[in-house]
């Protein structure tokens, strides 16, 4: 070949072949109520993780899918006793969970998925649902959550911003006790992303539906 030689966007497939490694859609898969984007860390770095609720007439009671371990099951046990707890308070009604069952899936089954930091995003799933209200499109979320309300700091701060960069969010949800976490990531991250550092789930709620009015106390 004569130098220099040039490339062009379309000899890139002939060259390198097929693509292997597909970005997610977060807007599309976030367009419906139901499902919230969370943050998680993986072998390959940091992902973006979605967590998917639906409902069902029936039995109450709780399905959960996806190959999660032990910790991730207890968030989405945590996650729907918080929303049962706080019905009133979340703007939804009282009995709304008496007669309905909830499935929580994490798409990916076959990957093995675990950790303390789901839970946030699991509640926000089940809020998105039972309110009838998608969350929005360019927020992503991590942090654990008790059973009180308080959202419980986690790992892998500079990871899950930098999946949350590079997947286009513009605003992230972090738990406030991992404020100091953020110097480890790069500064043009930091300033792409408007991030909010909650205590509690009511600031977890206001982000990621800013159109729920929800009282300090929920």
């Amino acid at each position: 070949a004569t130098e220099p030689v040039t490339i062009d966007a379309d000899q890139v497939t002939d060259l390198l072949g097929r693509p292997t490694v597909h970005h997610e859609q977060v807007a599309e898969r976030t367009s419906l109520p139901g499902v919230a984007t969370g943050l998680a860390v993986t072998g390959m770095g940091g992902d973006v993780l979605f967590i998917e609720a639906n409902r069902t007439n029936g039995e109450p009671g709780l399905t959960i899918t996806g190959q999660l371990g032990d910790v991730m099951r207890e968030s989405a046990e945590i996650a729907l006793s918080y929303v049962r707890a706080n019905a009133a308070v979340l703007g939804l009604a009282d009995d709304v969970l008496d007669s309905t069952r909830i499935h929580l899936h994490v798409p990916a089954g076959a990957i093995p998925k675990d950790g303390p930091s789901a839970g946030i995003t699991m509640t926000t799933a089940l809020v998105s649902l039972l309110l009838g209200q998608p969350v929005a499109h360019d927020v992503g979320m991590t942090g654990e959550i008790t059973l009180q309300g308080l959202v419980l700091p986690i790992g892998g701060v500079k990871q899950k911003l930098l999946a949350a960069h590079r997947a286009g969010l513009r605003r992230v949800v972090l738990p406030k006790r991992n404020a100091d976490d953020l110097d480890d990531v790069p500064e043009h991250v930091r300033e792409d992303l408007d991030i909010t550092l909650a205590e509690r789930y009511d600031q977890v709620l206001a982000a990621a539906l800013p159109s729920v009015g929800v009282p300090a106390a929920a």
